[in-house]
C-alpha cells in the first residue's frame, strides 16, 4: 500500500472564499459536496463558514481583523523578549568586563 502524497499548500482569495461560503450558506448542496466540487477539503471549507459566521458577528469567536491585530502582537513581543534577552546578556558582558 502506497502513502498518499500531501497535497501542497495552496492560498485563496477572499473573494474566493467568500463565493464558497456563500454556495454553502444557500443550502443546495451540503458542506462535503461543494468542497468536493471545488477540490477543496471539506475541513477548511468548514473553518472558511464558521469564519464568516464569527465575522457577521452569528458566532462566538475572533473575527478575522482581531486574529490578524492578535498574531501582530504576539509577532511583536516575541520581538520584544528576544530584545529584551540581547540586552539582558549585553549587560551581563559589560559587567565581567568592567571588574
Amino acid at each position: 500500500m502506497g502513502k498518499k502524497k500531501p497535497r501542497p499548500r495552496r492560498s485563496f482569495t477572499p473573494e474566493f472564499k467568500a463565493e464558497i461560503v456563500e454556495l454553502c450558506r444557500r443550502g443546495d448542496r451540503p458542506v462535503g459536496q461543494v468542497a468536493k466540487d471545488f477540490d477543496l477539503t471539506e475541513t477548511a471549507v468548514r473553518q472558511w463558514v464558521r469564519q464568516a459566521e464569527v465575522d457577521a458577528g452569528d458566532r462566538d469567536g475572533l473575527t478575522s481583523s482581531e486574529r490578524q491585530e492578535l498574531q501582530a502582537l504576539r509577532r511583536e513581543n516575541q520581538r520584544l523578549r528576544q530584545d529584551v534577552d540581547v540586552l539582558k546578556r549585553a549587560t551581563a558582558f559589560f559587567v565581567r568586563e568592567t571588574r
